[in-house]
């Protein structure tokens, strides 16, 4: 006769299921679905009880009466409680219930220890968290089996945990091996505890970091020894491994379902991209912030910017003139081209900031900041900043970020530019500062500056020299104008759609968040 659960698993988690589609863009929405399962399982609440089962303390008594090679009981003072159980169930600790095994690192300057490689040995790049390990990168000789593992094997059906820097990561032992010193191995005595500990171990090594604060992402043995273990009884524990492969074989389906859905939203949003940037006209735009797929806005930045100085985003007028394709060199002159300065900032007041390098916020020059620095008027006369003012970075420790240009929109008053700063005096009666903006920083600029750029301990650079030998395409002035005004258009769309995303997504985790809450805390 079974007794009425205090949480069955069909009222638990079928709302969990029924709603996964309003929060599936959730960030790692799956991965929570699977700690949750993990959660109500270690705590008792996934499946029935059933009064016929083995008393948990019976199954105790039993494994502790049988040879168990000195398998210790620890008295309930020295035991952590995490919270509360099902009255069936008893907290009790690893070393009560199995007995557990840390690895050895043979000495690396001892080749006899390594060749010939007779031996797998596990390291924890070799476990994949609940696979299986069959494979090693590494193995060790007959006489480091002998000399420093003493024949100890970890035996096929055993299972790794690490507990060094990665705490909590499982695996079967597939093939007979050793293993390091970031690694325990077990065996229970029972097939059933086994495949209990493989699943919930690493959920009571999570109690045991919380519970004593670890530092240093390690436990050490005697923490180990008092790892606190949930035990139901055996039966059960059964039952609970059961429903819990069972769950995780449908969180797969999910996440399966989620990557084929991704896959096809990915080739169609590649394929509006192609038909917008094929012909891009106003029904075209459509299929760009469609309801079915999400072209990123990174995608949809990059293509605008790409059929902008492609000449496709608006008409050409033939009383304007044609587009000339132009170098820098040609447009504004190497040596006009001029560093900023290279001063330490100063303690205190002073007449003078010099800008950041992180006041180049995408393509405006943030002059709200500064750093203050000593100079004479004369001196910083020829490096400060004016409205309109255009620059470019020079060095940067991103490669994707340098070379970027960007625009002065203030008015600020006694603010110089650094020595990452090159001013690109632009002549108004040729080009749009604007314009120079969309046409440099787009993908097509950016693939000569990025292959131009050199580094050295680390920093990206460019120099005028670089700069002048890339090209821009020239319209004449009004069709400037008009790509400028038609890239901010659409510009402010795809602003549009990033905030509506931000915000759909915010809702999924919002809504993800409360409903594990209220399963957590049913």
């Amino acid at each position: 006769m079974k007794s009425e659960p205090a949480a069955s698993s069909s009222l638990t988690l079928h709302p969990f299921f029924e709603q996964f589609d309003q929060f599936a863009d959730a960030p790692s929405a799956v991965a929570k679905m699977r700690e949750l399962i993990l959660k109500l399982a270690a705590q008792g609440r996934l499946v029935d009880q059933d009064d016929t089962d083995e008393p948990v303390d019976t199954f105790l008594n039993r494994i502790w009466s049988e040879k168990t090679g000195g398998r210790a009981q620890i008295t309930e003072a020295g035991k952590a409680q995490p919270f509360e159980l099902p009255g069936h169930w008893r907290w009790v600790v690893l070393a009560e219930i199995t007995q557990f095994s840390i690895g050895k690192t043979p000495p690396r300057g001892n080749s006899s220890y390594w060749y010939p490689e007779d031996h797998s040995w596990v390291s924890i790049a070799d476990m994949k968290h609940y696979g299986t390990i069959t494979e090693t990168k590494e193995r060790v000789s007959a006489l480091a089996a002998h000399e420093v593992f003493r024949q100890r094997f970890a035996e096929p059906g055993s299972i790794l945990m690490s507990f060094k820097l990665t705490i909590g990561k499982v695996a079967r032992v597939g093939i007979r091996c050793f293993h390091n010193e970031a690694i325990i191995s077990l065996r229970a005595p029972e097939p059933e505890l086994t495949d209990y500990l493989f699943r919930f171990l690493p959920i009571f090594a999570a109690l045991q970091t919380s519970n004593n604060a670890i530092k240093g992402s390690t436990l050490n043995k005697g923490l180990l020894t008092l790892l606190p273990i949930a035990l139901p009884p055996l039966a059960e524990q059964k039952r609970i491994v059961a429903k819990v492969d069972e769950l995780m074989a449908l969180c797969d389906r999910l996440e399966a379902q989620q990557q084929e859905r991704e896959t096809r939203h990915a080739a169609l949003a590649s394929a509006s991209l192609a038909r917008f940037g094929d012909a891009p006209t106003p029904a075209n735009l459509q299929f760009l912030f469609h309801s079915c797929y999400t072209i990123t806005p990174a995608d949809l930045r990059r293509s605008i910017l790409t059929l902008a100085v492609q000449g496709k985003l608006v008409p050409q007028v033939q009383e304007d003139g044609e587009t000339q394709t132009v170098s820098m060199e040609e447009l504004v002159g190497r040596k006009n081209l001029k560093n900023g300065l290279s001063l330490s900032p100063v303690e205190g007041a002073s007449d003078f900031v010099c800008l950041p390098l992180s006041a180049m916020k995408g393509s405006t020059i943030e002059c709200s900041v500064g750093k203050p620095i000593h100079l004479t008027a004369d001196r910083a006369a020829p490096y400060l900043v004016k409205r309109g003012d255009i620059f470019i970075i020079r060095g940067n420790g991103s490669k994707e970020r340098v070379g970027i240009a960007g625009m002065v929109r203030s008015s600020p008053p006694n603010v110089l530019f650094p020595d990452l700063f090159i001013r690109v005096p632009l002549p108004p009666n040729k080009i749009d500062g604007e314009y120079f903006l969309i046409a440099w920083n787009s993908p097509v600029t950016r693939v000569m500056l990025e292959n131009l750029a050199t580094t050295t301990s680390g920093i990206w650079k460019v120099n005028q020299g670089h700069i002048s030998e890339c090209e821009i395409p020239l319209p004449p002035l009004a069709e400037q104008r008009r790509i400028v005004a038609k890239v901010d258009q659409l510009m402010a769309l795809v602003d549009q759609l990033e905030a509506q995303l931000a915000a759909s997504r915010a809702t999924a985790a919002n809504l993800l968040e409360a409903l594990v809450a209220e399963l957590s805390e049913g």
